[in-house]
Order: structure tokens, then C-alpha cells, then sequence
């Protein structure tokens, strides 16, 4: 298995937004709130889009806390900006996961191969 996080993309990206990241070569980033403790360069962000795992992307670096000093409003916490190698490894068949919303650890399970 994997490790990494799970990171639900917002459905006001579009379709178009999703299909890059698996297309288009570059790098991407994500935030999370504050300092990922189980995290590392090497580990993947699993992407998903309506409800559904559709791929993965390696993380290249992690900046903790963010340069620019920024919080999570609500809880005060910095955030960490993740960045990912694009385009990364997309899902012939979108893993189901429906519910989940938001950034969790995951293990790669159900990762074919």
C-alpha cells in the first residue's frame, strides 16, 4: 500500500480542473491545516471528485509552517502547503468514497496494483 492523504476537490473547480491534474505536467498545491505529523515527501495525495477516489499524485516538498504565516481561521493552527508532481496516476475506475469530505490519512487501500 501507499500512504498519504486523501484531499476532496471542490466541486466550483469543474471537471476541466480535475482532468489537469492528471494531464498536464507541472506541479500543484494543496493546503492543510496544520503540521501533517505522519506525512513525508515520497507519500501521495489521492484526489477525489463526487464522491469517488479518481487518482493519485507523489508529493514532491512540504512548506511548515506556510511562508507567508497564514492560519486556519477557525482553529488558529498554521497550514502547510503540500506540493504535488502532475500530471499524476489516474483511476481507470474511481474507488467509491462516498461521504468523505475534506483531508484524511489514508493508506492506499483498494489502490489497484
Amino acid at each position: 500500500m501507499s500512504y498519504g492523504i486523501t484531499k476532496t476537490l471542490p466541486q466550483t473547480e469543474g471537471p476541466g480542473a480535475v482532468e489537469e491534474l492528471y494531464t498536464v505536467a507541472g506541479e500543484y498545491e494543496f493546503h492543510m491545516a496544520g503540521k501533517p505529523s505522519k506525512l513525508q515527501v515520497g507519500h501521495f495525495v489521492y484526489t477525489i471528485w463526487q464522491d469517488a477516489i479518481v487518482g493519485r499524485l507523489p508529493i514532491i516538498r512540504l512548506e511548515v509552517p506556510r511562508p507567508d504565516g497564514a492560519v486556519n481561521p477557525d482553529s488558529g493552527k498554521p497550514r502547510t502547503l503540500i506540493f504535488v508532481a502532475t500530471p499524476g496516476e489516474r483511476l481507470a475506475v474511481p474507488i467509491p468514497r462516498t461521504g468523505h469530505r475534506g483531508t484524511r490519512y489514508y493508506d492506499g487501500a483498494g489502490w489497484p496494483g
